[in-house]
């Protein structure tokens, strides 16, 4: 059994030490800080190409764990990308003189808009201002009073005219407030009713014929004064346009010269024009009205709103594309809003109350949002697409989908979308993503996939020493010495479990510099050492191992059964790891195995009470293949057996217990006992052949510390698959108990290495004529299946009569 001792692995191989002439520098200090990234070249250049296609659905996905540099590299990388573009145009909301609900979205160049809003502003308060002066100037009112003065002599000429053939007629016109009446008269004077009563018939009706002819005429005055007060209405309202225009045109030529080039706004301005020559006396002060004698109500002030500028993205300040960082992108956040005033007990709105959204902001430029945050909320994601998909912007009432009455609300014109967006997330998003949103593919055609590690050779180790270098700098924290950069390399490769890769989950370094710094300062040192570090890491694990704690207390105090000394048959010390938040750490478990006659094969007792998952009864099912083919070439396996893990509470899932329930169940058939002081972990295939798992640093510790706790013997320790050799960071006190003898990792590559070291007893090599030496593992095992086989077919045979017990009952009777 010599060999097994090649099995047992060196303390140098326990724990890659960085070394001292392996680091770059003797301080951070001396080392020139980081610029960019470490280990993304392939995250980098698909950045680089989703930023600089600009074509449809070349958006970004940026894919990684957090901690990675995932939004500290993308914004670098928008940033000075961001810088080199061309600064985007403004945009503005004006009204639409020829559908009001349906606000006009203007465009200008960069700085324009807010010139545009500041002109037609100005150019109100002149009007405000100029038009009283104007309509109350001499010339004006002389040009009026002329109008006037010429309705009045024709209106009265008329009038007079009028008069004399109705006095002709013996009547006389008198003006009532109803209108003009005709009064019989004589001499000259109106008769009295009582005068008219005393007329005969004759006279009566001789007044009646005078009086019909005469109306007539009546009527055709009035219709003349009207025609006359009509003309010198036109004649003033053709005064009062000429006036407006005169003023009007002196301040649009400016206007319109100025804008020449936007055709568009160019349009805006002249409606504008006709708009405020159409209503030139809103401008003037209006008296209020009477309504009662004596009681005046104030008059409704006119509205100028149909010539402000809702300038909704203002770029006159900016310098190159905008890069937009949506921290809370909820359907407004995103595409913009309509606010509501309240008027008379109801909610009224326009478009100056328009409110732009991360997309107006980001347009023409670009726009990152977190995944996690943009899918906490309702209607973004698809709101979103409709914006990528149809590249415009629709402000839209999300309420108005909700009311059960239509209700009029404003549509604004959508505005055309020129935005890069970048969504980053983690890869679980994108995988559901694109298993299950089919415009997703389409709209996010770059994918920017961030690495967790990088390689651990001298350029990943300098990179590293750069990183922290800049760190220091930035966050003014005391200088590294090689010592300490030495233990943050180890804890790098401690946080990917592999000897020949460093972690580039920057987040988890980041916090044990700061606190490494925080214990430095504290004895006053100058600078961080070694110790500190290792501090750090410890005080780290100090703060989150309380129920780790409590689990080996319960241990220790019998309430969790597990042994670390002697051997016992079909029993063995299996590994599992325990998640909690951020901290992980391995516990042992006991896993027993018993077998006896039966066909009902391996049966999974996790399973059959629902607390196992699908990996972990792959991992069981693999143990009947094993079985098969190893000890069933000539006849069929009568086996029935339990596995069993005991007091376990939860659900048990993976299959790195496969090969420790395998060892367990060649024990119980073998009727070999099993060393308690060595726990196994690994998976196992059907040929026999130790798999890695995952955890294993922190299952050799579990075991470690239940060991170190009862007193270390020098004879325990753990096996692990060989293909785990270059996972192993073990905490420096297991390297330095393995180093005293006083504890040992066996790594192995095949079930039979490991079983020899468990039962002390060879595996045994199938002889020339299928049959295993007797005093073998597997000659015990073969022999085992021999008698379960004969004592299943025995118990199977039918008894030698033939009959029933009552058929010979009744034969001895009959006798």
């Amino acid at each position: 059994m010599n060999h097994l001792e090649n099995l047992k692995l060196k303390p140098e191989q326990l724990r890659l030490v960085c070394q001292p002439e392996e680091c770059p520098c003797t301080s951070t200090r001396e080392i020139t800080p980081l610029e960019g990234v470490i280990g993304q070249d392939r995250a980098m250049r698909a950045i680089d190409l989703g930023l600089n296609i600009q074509k449809f659905g070349f958006n970004i996905y940026v894919s990684g764990l957090p901690g990675t540099g995932r939004s500290t590299s993308v914004d670098r990388a928008v940033v000075e990308l961001a810088a080199r573009l061309p600064v985007p145009d403004d945009w503005c909301y004006v009204y639409n003189f020829a559908e009001p609900d349906r606000p006009n979205a203007l465009r200008l160049p960069p700085g324009k808009g807010r010139e545009f809003r500041r002109d037609l502003k100005n150019l109100l308060e002149e009007l405000k201002l100029e038009v009283p002066r104007s309509f109350e100037s001499k010339e004006y009112e002389e040009q009026r009073n002329e109008i006037m003065h010429y309705l009045q002599e024709a209106r009265q000429k008329a009038l007079n005219a009028l008069q004399e053939k109705v006095a002709g007629e013996g009547f006389t016109l008198k003006q009532t407030p109803t209108g003009l009446v005709l009064l019989p008269s004589q001499d000259g004077k109106p008769l009295s009713d009582a005068e008219y009563e005393k007329l005969g018939p004759t006279e009566k009706d001789f007044f009646r014929q005078k009086q019909e002819k005469l109306r007539h005429d009546v009527s055709a005055m009035i219709r003349q004064v009207r025609d006359l007060e009509k003309e010198a209405k036109e004649l003033v309202h053709k005064l009062d346009l000429d006036t407006g225009n005169y003023l009007l045109n002196h301040h649009f030529q400016e206007l319109l010269q100025k804008y020449a080039e936007l055709p568009e706004v160019a349009a805006h301005l002249d409606q504008v024009r006709q708009q405020l020559l159409d209503h030139i006396h809103d401008f003037m002060e209006k008296e209020e009205a009477e309504v009662v004698p004596g009681l005046k109500l104030p008059t409704q002030p006119p509205s100028f709103l149909p010539y402000q500028v809702n300038l909704l993205v203002d770029n006159s300040q900016a310098q190159g594309a905008p890069v937009v960082w949506e921290s809370n992108p909820t359907y407004f956040n995103l595409v913009g809003r309509q606010e509501y005033r309240p008027h008379l007990g109801s909610f009224l709105t326009d478009f100056t109350l328009i409110k732009a959204g991360a997309l107006h902001r980001a347009n023409g430029g670009f726009l990152i949002l977190q995944a996690n945050d943009l899918f906490y909320n309702y209607f973004s994601w698809a709101a979103l697409k409709r914006c990528l998909k149809n590249r415009a912007i629709r402000i839209e009432d999300l309420a108005e989908q909700f009311h059960l009455i239509s209700t009029t609300v404003s549509r604004p014109e959508p505005i055309p979308l020129e935005t890069k967006l970048v969504l980053i997330g983690n890869p679980y998003i994108y995988q559901m993503l694109f298993a299950w949103d089919e415009d997703f593919s389409r709209l996010f055609k770059v994918k920017a996939d961030f690495d967790h590690r990088i390689e651990r050779n001298p350029g990943g180790i300098k990179q590293y020493a750069a990183f922290v270098s800049r760190h220091c700098r930035e966050k003014n924290l005391l200088p590294f010495d090689c010592s300490a950069l030495g233990k943050i390399v180890e804890y790098g490769s401690r946080l990917v479990a592999d000897q020949k890769r460093l972690s580039s989950q920057f987040a988890s370094i980041v916090a044990i510099l700061e606190e490494a710094d925080y214990w430095a300062r504290q004895t006053s040192a100058a600078r961080v050492g070694g110790a500190e570090v290792r501090r750090a890491i410890e005080e780290r694990v100090y703060r989150n191992n309380r129920i780790e704690e409590r689990l080996r207390e319960m241990v220790a105090d019998g309430q969790i059964l597990i042994d670390d000394r002697g051997a016992v048959v079909g029993q063995i010390n299996g590994l599992a790891v325990l998640t909690l938040g951020d901290y992980a750490f391995g516990r042992p478990s006991r896993i027993t195995v018993r077998t006896f006659v039966g066909k009902e094969g391996i049966l999974d007792i996790e399973r059959e009470t629902k607390m196992s998952g699908p990996i972990h009864t792959k991992g069981v099912l693999i143990l009947s293949g094993f079985l098969g083919e190893r000890y069933a070439h000539t006849e069929p396996l009568t086996l029935s057996a339990s596995v069993c893990f005991e007091q376990s509470y939860e659900e048990i899932d993976g299959d790195s217990a496969s090969s420790t329930e395998l060892y367990a169940l060649l024990s119980s058939l073998a009727e070999l006992p099993i060393r308690q002081d060595i726990a196994v972990t690994g998976s196992v295939n059907q040929k026999g052949e130790v798999q890695a798992i995952g955890g294993v640093n922190e299952k050799i510790e579990g075991f470690f510390e239940v060991c170190k706790l009862r007193g270390l013997t020098g004879e325990q320790g753990v096996i692990i698959p060989r293909a785990n050799i270059q996972n192993l960071m073990l905490k420096e006190e297991v390297v330095e108990a393995a180093a005293a003898g006083r504890f040992h990792v066996w790594a192995v590559s095949q079930i039979d290495e490991g079983i020899e070291i468990l039962t002390g007893v060879a595996t045994g090599q199938r002889q020339p004529d299928g049959s295993y030496p007797p005093d073998t593992v597997n000659g015990r095992v073969a022999r085992k299946f021999q008698k379960l086989n004969s004592y299943y077919t025995l118990s199977q045979r039918p008894r030698r009569s033939g009959r029933k017990p009552a058929d010979r009952k009744r034969a001895r009777i009959k006798k």
